[in-house]
């Protein structure tokens, strides 16, 4: 017997802290998963906080452009207006007062130079209203263009990590599938060896184990002492007796 618990215990032992270990490695597989996975979603949900403030951004600044552009629009009208009307009167009196007519040529040219800076203002405010248009529009395209790349490259990210992380999460469920057979074996081994540490190994007395044999053991000697006291005394009574006998005869 001794042969054969030497090699059941070594044997079980030995898968026992296998199958420890593979646990124990397991664990910090479906550690490592469920931290990377969780990072993840972290970096998911701050890349959808930046995509949701880009896309307020780009309302806000398509708005403003909407308007900028539509208020130049009116103001390019005017001035195009005003301008039109300028030239067109001071064509007129260039062309009365080329043919003689009115009151005299210093009227004249007071009234065309007064216009003709009229005419200049409003050709420098409408070529000024259309270079800060276009600054404004090329502006907003670049920037545009920007948030367009941003947005893009963080909606490839949402898509890579999202995809990422359901990845890691199959895998942990399939390694915490693992782990759960392992622990089922790994507790049967422990049934097993613990059953035969019962068969092999004797267990040592506890105190209160020792004692109660020991009281046993003593009652039990203070019974047989007894019964070997009741035996002696009847068996002197009975020595006596025939004694008394044999001697009441041979009178």
């Amino acid at each position: 017997k001794k042969a054969y618990c030497d090699k059941e215990l070594a044997e079980t032992k030995a898968k026992k802290e296998s199958k420890t270990a593979e646990i124990e490695k397991l664990s910090t597989q479906i550690d490592k998963l469920t931290a990377d996975s969780t990072k993840l979603k972290e970096e998911v949900a701050e890349l959808q906080k930046g995509l949701s403030a880009l896309t307020a951004s780009q309302a806000q600044m398509d708005k403003i452009r909407a308007e900028e552009k539509a208020l130049y629009e009116t103001n390019k009208a005017e001035l195009e207006q005003g301008l039109e009307g300028v030239k067109l009167a001071l064509k007129v009196l260039k062309e009365y007062y080329a043919k003689g007519s009115g009151t005299g040529a210093e009227a004249s040219t007071g009234i065309i130079g007064m216009l003709e800076v009229v005419e200049s203002d409003f050709s420098k405010n409408l070529a000024s209203i259309t270079a800060a248009e276009e600054s404004a529009a090329t502006g907003y395209d670049v920037e545009t263009k920007e948030n367009s790349i941003e947005k893009a490259t963080k909606e490839q990210d949402v898509k890579y990590k999202t995809k990422e992380s359901a990845e890691l999460d199959s895998t942990a469920a399939e390694t915490k599938s693992d782990l759960a057979s392992s622990q089922s074996e790994l507790d049967a081994i422990l049934e097993y060896l613990s059953k035969i540490e019962g068969e092999c190994i004797a267990k040592a007395e506890t105190y209160e184990e020792r004692q109660a044999r020991f009281t046993a053991e003593i009652n039990g000697c203070k019974e047989a002492l007894k019964i070997l006291e009741s035996e002696t005394a009847t068996a002197l009574l009975q020595r006596s007796s025939l004694r008394g006998i044999k001697h009441h005869r041979s009178q």
